[in-house]
């Protein structure tokens, strides 16, 4: 155990060092007591930070009750008036979709569809080949070698000692 055999023999000659100071050094008078006959002085700390006003809240008043709102029983419908400019004619949805497309630029119109050109085929995928199935592995442990059990002796004290 020579750990312990260390921890023993550091400790007793630190320890004998420290009462061989404490026999040959003078002693320092204490001169912070906890005890003192003179009052500690009064520190007073004044801050620059100005914080908010005390806000006072006047209970002397009655409270205000809120006002109540008379709801309407039937809802009357605002009528709808369209107002045709002269300008711009009435037209059917059909004729404003394809008023719509007209003012579009050619980059953003769509090309019509050839019927004679054939349309293009997607290229065609390759298929993988099946691979010949191969038998199992055997386990790791059925081609090692057996390990050998032997019997170990008792352990004493600590880390591994055997005294």
């Amino acid at each position: 155990m020579p750990v312990l055999r260390y921890f023993l023999f550091v400790g007793g000659a630190l320890l004998a060092l420290l009462l061989v100071a404490n026999a040959l050094l003078p002693e320092v008078p204490a001169t912070d007591s906890v005890a003192s006959t003179a009052d500690p002085p009064v520190i007073r700390i004044n801050s620059d930070r100005k914080w908010p006003e005390r806000v006072v809240f006047d209970t002397s008043q009655p409270t205000i009750a809120p006002v109540t709102v008379a709801k309407a029983s039937d809802p009357v419908a605002a009528p709808t008036v369209v107002v045709a400019s002269p300008a711009v004619p009435v037209a059917s949805p059909k004729a404003r979709v394809r008023e719509a497309f007209a003012q579009l630029p050619l980059s953003e119109q769509m090309l019509p569809v050839d019927a004679g050109k054939p349309a293009v085929k997607p290229p065609k995928r390759k298929l993988a080949k099946a691979r010949p199935v191969q038998p199992p592995m055997p386990p790791a442990w059925a081609w090692q070698q057996p390990t050998m059990r032997v019997a170990q002796q008792p352990h004493f004290g600590l880390f591994g000692n055997t005294w």
